[in-house]
């Protein structure tokens, strides 16, 4: 258990990020599996306009250091490329 002060505020911090990243990382993971749904039923459409949301998304967690930069280009790159073959 934490003694000093400084401490108990760290601990209350981490708190307060990891259910801020949890819920973050859960969005991102959701609008990606919408992506690929949309992707396996064939509806380009579908895919691009859930493709657009899950792109803001993952920047946005990238802006906050949810996920490295390099990883959100990754995931969004995959998505893009998966949308590429249905045309």
């Amino acid at each position: 258990m934490a003694h000093t002060l400084s401490a108990k505020k760290r601990i209350r911090q981490t708190e307060t990020r990891t259910a801020a990243n949890r819920a973050t990382m859960s969005r991102v993971r959701t609008l990606r599996k919408k992506v690929a749904a949309a992707v396996q039923q064939k509806d380009k459409e579908a895919a691009v306009g859930a493709y657009n949301r899950f792109a803001s998304a993952v920047d946005k967690a990238a802006k906050k250091g949810t996920v490295h930069p390099n990883r959100a280009a990754n995931y969004k790159s995959k998505a893009a490329k998966a949308i590429a073959t249905l045309s």
